[in-house]
C-alpha cells in the first residue's frame, strides 16, 4: 500500500517484507544500531530474531493491519501500527482478532527503534479470553 508519509511508508514496507517472512528484506528498513523490544521487554539485536522468536511463539502469524498514526519529533518521525494478529498456535489452532500495537522511531529514512505489544502472552497463558 502506498502511503503519503515517507515514513509510514518505510514502516508499512518493513512490516510487508516482516510477514513474508524475509527477515533479510526487513532488516534493510532498519538503522544498524536498531532498538527493538519486543513483548515481554525482549531485546531483539535484529530482524532475524523477531523472525526466530516468532517461528517459535507460532505455526505462522501474520498482521490484519489497521490504521497508522505519526507526529513529527523534528529528529524523527514517529509511527504506530495498530490491529490484529492472526495464524496458528504451535498446537495446530487457529486464532484472530489478537490485538497489536507496534511503535517505530524513522530517523534518516530508516528505523531506529521499534517497541512491540499485543495480546499473545494473556491468549498463551489463559485461552479462554481469546474467545471473549
Amino acid at each position: 500500500m502506498q502511503h503519503d508519509n515517507p515514513a509510514v511508508q518505510i514502516v508499512s514496507d518493513f512490516l510487508d517484507a516482516s510477514m513474508a517472512p524475509d527477515p533479510v528484506k526487513a532488516a534493510t528498513y532498519m538503522s544498524a544500531d536498531v532498538r527493538i523490544t519486543f513483548t515481554g521487554g525482549r531485546l531483539m539485536p535484529s530482524a532475524k530474531e523477531i523472525t526466530a522468536f516468532n517461528a517459535a511463539r507460532y505455526n505462522w502469524v501474520k498482521k490484519a493491519l489497521g490504521q497508522f498514526d505519526w507526529t513529527d519529533r523534528g529528529d524523527h518521525t514517529v509511527v504506530y501500527s495498530n490491529g490484529t494478529l492472526y495464524g496458528e498456535w504451535p498446537d495446530g489452532r487457529s486464532f484472530s482478532g489478537n490485538r497489536y500495537l507496534d511503535r517505530f522511531e524513522v530517523r534518516d529514512g530508516k528505523i531506529t527503534r521499534m517497541d512491540v505489544w499485543n495480546d499473545s502472552a494473556e491468549w498463551i497463558l489463559a485461552p479462554e479470553v481469546a474467545k471473549a
